[in-house]
């Protein structure tokens, strides 16, 4: 079928893009710069290369549109507070000391300061600083960045398109600051921040932009009559502007619902929608609303945050369809490029068969690039392309590696016995309590050690040959005990091993398992200068053999204290991995569950007697629907118990959460049935305990008491006062003292005096406790 022309060609553009460069250059740049080795100016630089190198390909691929604003130092919301100046109070003189300082310590937090909060952009694993906002909060425009790298691109002869954070989303990302009341609602301060906007963009025309761009993905979720009527009048009188560019309102990561025809009315020139099978009902209601009269649509019908090939023809179907609901259509991802590593080239050692299923940006782009030439001159001029596409969907839909017989026969045999514990939590604690022997305020970690130089050095030496197998189990062996002597010594009454011997927490396990593929390039940004690789999960999966019980016998054997198994959730294996995208994700999530199930039965057996299962992104694959959570949950807390539920009463079974907003799951968390759980909570001051209180949560809980995403060192007074908040929610008999998260980022200094301040406030409060609770 040939596509109608457009009456004027389709433009390729793209949202935003990858920010580290091919070999992480910014990231080594910003460490070598807070580590004193990389001035100012030179990190500047290589910032404004980066920046340039990124341009410049996206104009050679063919896209018609840079993005410009959209780079970081450290992430786009927190650039957004400093171009709206909301500087916390704290944070104030710093900035005004030296900018560039006083943003890092709004990210990272200085010795004698906090830094925001962070938590998860929408249901990615990308992590953002969230303003904080309170009702005497003056916003002031500071437009230099965006009017900067806006002024950088067309000095290079781009056509840019400045990308902002839009208000309304903005707003709703916030939270009520320090000592204002928890009720403050942010978004009553839109009529306050809608001047500030307009001075930026009244800066951004001035300095030449035709168009910029404007993120609103909150208007995805659930959004109340008042907050779809604060869109409206945002967008009213942004639009209603003299002095401005063209305004284009990018929506993403799915449907935008109620809010569609809000935006559509609004006298805004363009609006940007998702029309992957995340976004796949934006079509439905945007014939519904009566198309887009008048307005530039940008559709994105390239996944942004996956890794697999575009179905060509399906993208041309959906693209010819559009042509008739808006007076002109582009070409776009469904999201920013952000999500996704650099370039699928690099990954010289994947089989070519896979390779040939793999697209990341760079091979989005050209994606991105043929199907707006095949939406404006029609198929037949891409007709090379969309057969090479077509083969390579074949290929992969008929591969050996994505179906395995005896891994589908298992997952059909699953019944719900194999799902639930033998006894209640009530009777577990009981045996469990009289097998460890623990007292009250029981101390641990999450599970990582810092990964040092030496580590890594070792790490590499093993790959290039410089050293033999043994060599390198000589080393990790080494570091475990240097690990558990530190703990007992420190007074940690439930070790971990460190594990010294993993590089990633998901990436460990997928190397080990069948059906998942690793890549060596695929970096993608967490947070920060945090940098991950997920591994593609292409097949069929099992454990072929036991993956941990080595490692986690040897340190049992090394002390009488109890040493945790650790292992990742099958929930976090899946959102942390680009996931297969060819069956339904509960049915992927049951393969893994089984393969986790093994490995905790083998452990039990081999004598572990505590075995943590993380889920950190259980709340961050949460649909941003209320309508699709039910379905979600199901499977993902079935996952969970069905990886768990194997061990005798007496095994005392863990998971841990971070970062994320988890009043909405409390229920979720306690159908997972494990006996403890810890969670991030330095950062929001014990939000999370007061949830599962007021949930009524049963079982053991650690809210965190030490912010590791800081290399701020908590004192055993700050530690003992967040124990403090945390035991006015849950009693001394189910409340454990752990970090928020693994220690893997910090370094050794640190993490010695900031665990040592935590068991000493944690001998603290135990001496504060009545007799009878002792």
């Amino acid at each position: 079928m040939t596509a109608k022309p457009a009456a004027a060609a389709a433009r390729a553009t793209v949202y935003g893009y990858p920010r580290q460069g091919q070999n992480r250059e910014l990231k080594k740049a910003i460490e070598g710069y807070w580590k004193g080795r990389v001035d100012a100016d030179t990190l500047r630089r290589t910032a404004a290369e980066l920046r340039r190198g990124t341009w410049q390909q996206l104009a050679e691929a063919g896209v018609h549109e840079v993005p410009t604003g959209d780079f970081s130092y450290y992430d786009h919301v927190l650039d957004t507070s400093v171009m709206v100046g909301a500087v916390p109070e704290r944070h104030r003189e710093a900035v005004r000391t030296d900018a560039l300082d006083g943003y890092f310590a709004m990210a990272r937090g200085t010795q004698d300061v906090a830094p925001l909060e962070m938590t998860k952009w929408f249901d990615t694993n990308y992590h953002y600083l969230v303003p904080e906002l309170g009702p005497d909060t003056v916003f002031t425009a500071d437009s230099a960045k965006q009017v900067a790298e806006l002024k950088e691109a067309l000095a290079l002869g781009h056509t840019p398109r400045p990308v902002l954070v839009g208000p309304v989303t903005y707003l709703l990302l916030a939270k009520a600051a320090p000592g204002v009341a928890a009720d403050f609602e942010p978004l009553t301060l839109l009529d306050r921040l809608l001047p500030v906007y307009a001075e930026v963009l009244a800066d951004l025309r001035a300095a030449g932009a035709e168009w910029v761009q404007l993120d609103e993905p909150a208007l995805v979720q659930d959004r109340t009559p008042a907050e779809l009527n604060a869109a409206a009048r945002a967008y009213r009188e942004l639009g209603g502007l003299t002095d401005r560019s063209k305004l284009l309102v990018a929506s993403y990561f799915g449907r935008l619902g109620e809010a569609l025809p809000v935006l559509a009315k609004s006298p805004v020139e363009g609006l940007a929608l998702d029309f992957t099978e995340s976004g796949a009902a934006n079509l439905a209601d945007l014939a519904a609303a009566g198309g887009l009269p008048g307005k530039r649509l940008v559709a994105g019908v390239v996944n942004g945050r996956n890794i697999w090939i575009n179905d060509y023809e399906k993208s041309l179907a959906t693209l010819g369809t559009l042509l008739g609901l808006a007076d002109h259509v582009d070409v776009s991802a469904s999201s920013s490029l952000l999500h996704v590593p650099l370039d699928a080239a690099a990954e010289h050692d994947i089989d070519p068969q896979v390779a040939r299923w793999l697209a990341f940006a760079r091979q989005k782009t050209q994606e991105i690039v043929v199907l707006a030439r095949g939406l404006s001159a029609g198929t037949e001029a891409i007709a090379a392309e969309i057969a090479a596409n077509r083969a390579d969907l074949a290929s992969r839909t008929d591969a050996v590696i994505t179906r395995d017989p005896a891994v589908r026969a298992r997952t059909a045999a699953i019944t719900d016995a194999d799902g639930r514990r033998s006894q209640p939590y009530a009777e577990r604690t009981v045996a469990q309590r009289a097998h460890l022997g623990l007292p009250l305020l029981p101390t641990t970690t999450i599970g990582s050690f810092p990964q040092t130089t030496e580590l890594r050095t070792a790490r590499a030496d093993l790959r290039a040959g410089r050293i033999d197998e043994a060599g390198y189990e000589e080393r990790i062996k080494d570091e475990i005990r240097e690990v558990l002597s530190f703990q007992e010594k420190a007074g940690i009454d439930v070790l971990v091993h460190g594990e010294p011997e993993r590089n990633d927490m998901v990436q460990y396990f997928a190397e080990q398992l069948t059906g998942y593929l690793a890549t060596q390039h695929g970096w993608v940004q967490s947070y920060g200068t945090r940098y991950v690789r997920p591994p593609v999960l292409a097949g069929d999966i099992s454990r072929p053999e036991p993956m941990t019980v080595r490692w986690t016998a040897y340190a049992q054997s090394l002390t009488e204290r109890p040493v945790k198994g650790m292992l990742t959730g099958p929930v976090t294996m899946l959102a942390w991995s680009f996931v297969r995208d060819d069956q339904p994700l509960g049915e992927t999530a049951r393969q893994v569950a089984l393969a986790l199930r093994d490995e905790v039965n083998d452990l039990e057996t081999n004598g572990t007697s505590v075995i943590q299962v993380d889920e950190p992104a259980l709340r961050e694959t949460l649909p941003l629907r209320a309508a699709d959570h039910a379905a979600y949950l199901e499977w993902a807390t079935e996952s969970f118990r069905l990886a768990t539920s194997g061990v005798r009463p007496d095994t005392q079974i863990h998971t841990h959460m971070c970062y994320a907003e988890f009043g909405d799951i409390v229920q979720a968390i306690d159908d997972l049935d494990a006996d403890v759980i810890s969670l991030e909570a330095a950062r929001s001051h014990m939000q999370v305990a007061r949830e599962l209180a007021a949930h009524g949560y049963p079982r053991e809980a650690g809210p965190g008491v030490y912010d590791i995403h800081s290399p701020r060192i908590p004192s055993t007074e700050e530690a003992a006062a967040l124990l403090r908040k945390g035991l006015e929610a849950i009693p001394a008999t189910r409340l454990w003292v752990n970090p928020d998260c693994g220690l893997k980022t910090r370094g050794w200094p640190e993490t010695r005096t900031s665990l040592e301040n935590l068991v000493a406030a944690a001998r603290e409060i135990r001496a504060e406790l009545p007799t009878e609770a002792a």
